[in-house]
Order: C-alpha cells, then structure tokens, then sequence
C-alpha cells in the first residue's frame, strides 16, 4: 500500500478522536462553563450536524481546487477548529469551533476515499479505502482513551491541543506523500450532482444510514446498559468501549479484503449477522462476559459494512464520485442522529435500557432488505442492457460479479 494512505490515515485518527472524545469529556467541560451536561452535549449535536451539511458544501467549494491541496485546506480547518475549542473563553466559542473542526470530516473522507482508491489498483480499492478508515477505529481504541484521560488528569483543554498537533502532522504527510493528481478533465459540478440520479448511489446510501445508524442505536445507551444491566462500574465503561473499538478495527480490515473480491454477499452476511447481533443484545446484556463479547460483535459487524458500501458509492458514481462520497460519509452521522433519538424515544417510553438494541436490529434489518433489492434491480439493469445491446459494460460486469 502506498505511503500516502498512512498519511490519510493519519489525518482520520485525528478526526476520530476529535469526533469521540468530547463523550468522556462532557462533564469537565460542562463544569468549567457551569452548565448542566446536557447543554454540554450541544457539542456533539453540533459536530454532527456540521458533518453532515458541511460534507457536501466543503466537497462543492472544492471543485475548482486539486485534491491534494482540497486535503489539505480541510486539515487546516481541522487543525483552527480544534485550537479555537482548545483556548475558548466561553461555550459558544468552543461550541463555533466544534462546528469549524467538523466541516472537515466529511468531505476529508468523502475526498480521501477516492483518492485512496485511485493509488492502487481496482481490485485493491476497497482495501485502500479501509487503510484510510483505519485511522478512524484505532482513534477509538487509543486515541479516545487516551485523550479521556489526558483531559481528566490535566484539563480538557490540553486534549484539544494535542489534536489540534495531530492535525499538523496529517497535514504536513498530505503535503509531502499525497501525490497531487490533476482533476479528471472534463468532470463539473453538474456531473458530480447527476450521480444522485443513479438508484444504487442512493440505496447505498440508505444502507449506511440504517446499517450503520443501528449500530449506534446501541453504542449511543451502552452507559446505562452496561451500568444498570449488566452490572459493571462506571469506570469500566471506557474499557467496553476500547472493545467495540477494537471490533471496528478489526471489521474494518475484514471488510477492505473481502469487498474487493464480494462486495455484495459481504454485506448480506455482515448485515444479516449484525441484525441478529443486535437482538441478541437484548439477552446478553444481562451477563458481564456475554456482554463484553457482543459489543465486540457489534463493532466488527458494523464497521465491515463500511468499505464496501463506500466502494459501492464510488463504482456507482464513476466518473464523478467525490461529492457523493462525501455525502455518503454525512450518511453516517444522519444514521447516528436517527438512532439515538429513536433509542430515545423507546427509553423514555419505558420500554428498558436495552430496547435500542430492538431498534438497532430493525434498522440493520432494512438495511439488508435494501441490499437484496439493491442487487435484484442490477440484475434486472444488467439483464436488459443484455438484451437491448447484446454487452455489457465493464464496470457493471464487476459490479453483477461481486
């Protein structure tokens, strides 16, 4: 693999780590402004938000720029968002700088996708992809712990500054080992938008919005599951958290091998696994070790959707696939938003702590009844063009194949 995708993964580490680490810092923070810690999660509210509407709004505003230098700027935003959070006199300062800082999230994965997929070769895209995302999981398994406890030893403000120095060693690799390729000739705004007419980018989508976004509808409530279901401490949530990270890890690098040879059947049997997971939470959340293994379960499950749906956006939108890889990565953070309210809402129905798992598996479950209609309308397409033409073009041969 190229050296310019440890540069990439880098840059994803940091974002990682930015995106997750307030959720163990809310309550310092929250002290130091003297709010209650619900107003303090405004933070994460915010940051979500400023990824999904700042994914495709940074994509367009890059058009006229390489992708290199795009990748470039977006670290920059990346690192004045973080310092801004870092030296905020008041909330609402670190709450602008939360939003500046997540401006570059998606469209730094959306753009970084297809520029790891264009260093290497087209049975290794998926791969290149997922080397990228791993910055994104190990940030969960070191980089969120570690700034957790940076910031309750000595103050949450010095975790923020060393991100922001993250920031500037992704941004000095993307200057010196990202290659800077020219933009395809020809290749407008108005081609980047006609992607969203293609059916597939649209249902790939989808299946990241549910997919992922049932995930998250457990991993949103896992504090209050774990503590007053399945009896552990409050300090040992960190550590089940490590463990859902290592899963994401791990899934992450499964799903990159395997969607460069079976993109389709991965996701049946990653979505469908992970739908069963889910429910099974509802059970094994009684039992400390049971517990700890699905959680496991769930981040590695979850996070092998991830290359190849991603995959799958670009081999749909080829010829112009930065804008909708980008909003694919918005995707994620829509399904995030979608399941933690909706586990809200079963919570405050009074249905349990464990009900969102119920939620989580209806969501994955819609997820694959999307693939499955995903890849009967390629069928049919394929089918037809058959028919119609007697060939079949090359990159929809792939696609039927996988």
């Amino acid at each position: 693999m190229p050296l310019a995708l440890l540069a990439l993964a880098i840059g994803a580490f940091g974002i990682g780590t930015t995106e997750f680490v307030i959720m163990g810092l809310l309550p310092q923070v929250a002290d130091d402004y003297g709010l209650s810690i619900p107003t303090a999660g405004y933070l994460v509210t915010g940051y979500a938000l400023g990824v999904m509407f700042g994914a495709p709004l940074m994509t367009v505003l890059g058009t006229k720029v390489s992708r290199k230098r795009m990748l470039m700027l977006l670290m920059g935003l990346f690192i004045a968002g973080n310092l801004l959070s870092a030296l905020a006199p008041a909330f609402a300062v670190m709450l602008i700088g939360r939003v500046v800082a997540s401006l570059a999230h998606g469209a730094f994965f959306g753009i970084g996708s297809v520029v790891a997929a264009d260093l290497v070769a087209p049975d290794k895209k998926a791969g290149a992809i997922s080397m990228m995302f791993t910055g994104l999981t190990v940030a969960n398994v070191v980089g969120v712990p570690l700034g957790t406890l940076v910031g309750q030893s000595v103050g949450w403000r010095v975790t923020f500054g060393i991100v922001a120095a993250l920031g500037v060693i992704g941004l000095a690799g993307v200057a010196r080992l990202v290659p800077d390729m020219p933009k395809p000739e020809g290749v407008r705004l108005r081609h980047e938008l006609a992607a969203f007419k293609n059916a597939q980018v649209l249902l790939a989508m989808a299946m990241t919005v549910l997919g992922f976004g049932g995930v998250f509808a457990a991993i949103t409530y896992i504090a209050p599951m774990m503590t007053h279901v399945a009896g552990y401490a409050d300090g040992s949530v960190t550590w089940l958290l490590v463990l859902f990270g290592l899963g994401m890890v791990g899934g992450n690098l499964i799903g990159g091998r395997y969607a460069d040879r079976a993109l389709m059947p991965l996701l049946y049997v990653s979505l469908g696994a992970l739908a069963v997971v889910l429910a099974l939470f509802t059970l094994t959340a009684h039992d400390k070790i049971a517990a700890a293994v699905t959680i496991v379960l769930i981040g590695a499950l979850g996070f092998a959707s991830v290359p190849p749906l991603q995959k799958r956006v670009l081999d749909h939108a080829h010829g112009a696939p930065t804008l909708a890889s980008a909003v694919n990565i918005g995707a994620f953070n829509l399904g995030n938003a979608l399941s933690a309210w909706l586990g809200g809402l079963v919570i405050a129905a009074g249905f349990g702590y464990t009900a969102p798992n119920w939620v989580g598996a209806a969501l994955v479950a819609a997820a694959l009844a999307l693939a499955l209609l995903s890849a009967a309308l390629e069928r049919r397409d394929t089918a037809h063009s058959t028919l119609v033409h007697g060939a079949v073009p090359a990159e929809r041969r792939t696609a039927v194949h996988q």
